[in-house]
């Protein structure tokens, strides 16, 4: 009886897993009909892989198939082999990442004496991301070494003292890559594949190189619309240690598990490496816990390619999507496969079916609604239709498939209403979007009242069809510093800074990939009060939409291909 419940669980589980794989191929498959994605993806746990598969376009000229054997760029997932590089340096005994970078650049400005090499694998050093300078893209198409990245800005001001704030800085890792070589001897690139790839056996993996001949390397693309382009170039040699790296999927799981599983550092270094500073950052890697649970993971974005490596190690869990377009789906695919791993309800949103309520039951959720990092949430109610309007940024229909639980049609999002005691009315809403739950209390009549006073402003210049006149000032602005990568978080709502931060690579690449700006014209006025603009560039255009609040602070923004 015994041996009959064991095979039993057995085939139970193994009906599990298929089920969950085919999920996670439908999740995939959603953003490849979308025209969203094209790439590699593979989930495993505890070493087995329940996914590995390639979708879309290598190359979309020669019809070349994506698969697992497919080699991406990897942008700033490069960063964690760059950090291992600097700590197995440091377990022989060549530095330590509390040495001063002076110690091994004598030579350096006199700003730099407080800045250690932990500063810069934390982006704490102060010093600026060369990749925001106004000169960059003039950089980008021409071969360049460490050394001479390092001159272009070694002598610039820091942007504060080393250790006080946190700024995602490209510099530092190039710093980091030019000490590794005046440190070992050697190349970057040869450091890496004698003490990392050819030991964890990653014979698929290196420095990438646009004159070098790569089998199965991936082309990368922009989409604009539903077309795909070419992205713009870049030199290889200019992304250094913090960008440069190709791999596949499968050499990744090696790396994930050796570096998990104690094969490529001792635990005190191990340790050093996955212990957030500032902002969730360790040492070329991002550490939070997210829906109850902990992850260790770090995307990257660079000219036509978008990527997201992810390590679940309380489920041993791996998640990897290498992407060859340019756009945010890499990391929502991600959020969605591992939602399925751990066995929560994922649907897409061609499967939502809408349902009618009442008008008395809709009437229920109309109020204002403060989230807990700043924006309000509107939710009104216009015979039978409630809509939902968040911040600056238009009004969109929510349908319900429950009785408190809405959708939206326009992007994948949910909300979700709690009632109070009486049952009256809703007291709290909660929206699901890219695999976070961002809750909203409601606000009290007066201050609601304030909140839909300012919405009845806005409403008025959609009927003159007016643009608020410090729109275009600011969506320049916003603009420039895409381009260089370095936002101006304060000029940003809370809500807007967040998602800027989450998404940062792919804006950028938006941006880089079109060449210089050309002209914005004013368009039109949206339903919600968003000025939208077309932007014109060189190599394109697009549609972008920005909505500010009193304050100035841009509380919504939209872009898309024109």
């Amino acid at each position: 009886m015994l041996s009959r419940i064991i095979i039993f669980c057995m085939v139970v589980a193994g009906s599990s897993l298929a089920q969950d794989t085919n999920r996670m191929d439908q999740v995939v498959q959603s953003y490849v009909a979308d025209h969203q994605f094209m790439g590699s993806v593979l989930v495993a746990r505890a070493g087995q892989v329940l996914l590995s598969k390639g979708y879309g376009s290598a190359n979309l000229e020669w019809d070349v198939p994506n698969s697992p054997a497919t080699k991406f760029r990897l942008g700033s997932v490069t960063k964690q082999f760059t950090a291992a590089s600097i700590l197995l340096l440091e377990e022989r005994g060549k530095l330590s990442v509390s040495d001063p970078v002076k110690k091994y650049i004598p030579d350096a400005p006199a700003a730099w004496d407080k800045i250690t090499v932990f500063h810069l694998l934390t982006h704490t050093s102060g010093i600026p991301n060369f990749t925001s300078f106004p000169d960059y893209q003039r950089l980008e198409p021409f071969a360049t070494t460490s050394a001479e990245l390092v001159a272009r800005f070694r002598d610039k001001p820091l942007e504060f003292e080393p250790g006080e704030k946190w700024n995602y800085s490209n510099s530092g890792y190039v710093l980091l890559t030019y000490l590794i070589e005046k440190i070992s001897s050697t190349s970057y690139s040869k450091f890496l594949q004698d003490n990392i790839f050819t030991p964890l056996e990653m014979k698929d993996s290196g420095y990438d190189s646009n004159s070098a001949i790569i089998t199965h390397r991936a082309s990368g693309y922009t989409r604009n619309r539903d077309i795909f382009e070419n992205a713009g170039f870049i030199n290889m040699t200019v992304p250094q240690g913090a960008g440069a790296l190709y791999s596949t999927t499968e050499d990744l799981l090696k790396w994930e598990q050796g570096l998990f599983g104690g094969k490529v550092l001792q635990p005190t270094s191990f340790e050093k490496m996955t212990k957030p500073f500032k902002n969730d950052y360790a040492f070329g890697l991002e550490v939070r816990n997210t829906g109850g649970h902990k992850v260790i993971e770090h995307n990257g974005g660079i000219e036509g390619f978008n990527t997201v490596m992810a390590y679940y190690p309380d489920d041993k869990l791996t998640t990897i999507v290498l992407g060859n377009v340019n756009g945010a789906a890499p990391e929502q695919i991600a959020s969605k496969l591992v939602a399925v791993s751990h066995g929560e309800a994922v649907t897409l949103p061609g499967e939502r079916k809408e349902i009618t309520l009442d008008t008395k039951v809709l009437s229920h959720y109309v109020g204002a609604y403060r989230m807990e990092q700043g924006p309000v949430m509107l939710i009104t109610l216009e015979g039978t239709q409630l809509s939902a309007k968040l911040g600056g940024q238009p009004a969109f229909p929510i349908f319900p498939e429950s009785e408190t639980k809405f959708f939206l049609k326009v992007v994948d999002a949910q909300i979700e209403f709690a009632m109070d005691s009486g049952g009256e009315h809703a007291n709290q809403l909660t929206l699901h979007q890219n695999g976070r739950d961002m809750p909203a209390k409601r606000m009290d009549d007066a201050e609601a009242g304030k909140i839909m006073d300012a919405a009845a402003a806005a409403s008025r210049r959609v009927k003159d069809q007016k643009p608020d006149p410090r729109s275009e000032a600011a969506l320049r602005k916003s603009i420039d510093q895409l381009r260089a990568g370095k936002p101006d978080y304060d000029s940003l709502s809370p809500q807007m800074a967040v998602i800027t931060r989450q998404q940062l690579p792919q804006l950028q690449s938006l941006v880089t990939d079109r060449g210089a700006l050309e002209s914005v014209t004013f368009l039109r006025v949206l339903p919600g009060g968003s000025d939208v603009y077309e932007v014109k560039f060189e190599k394109g255009a697009l549609e972008w939409s920005i909505v500010l609040g009193p304050d100035g602070k841009i509380e919504g923004a939209g872009v898309r291909p024109r």
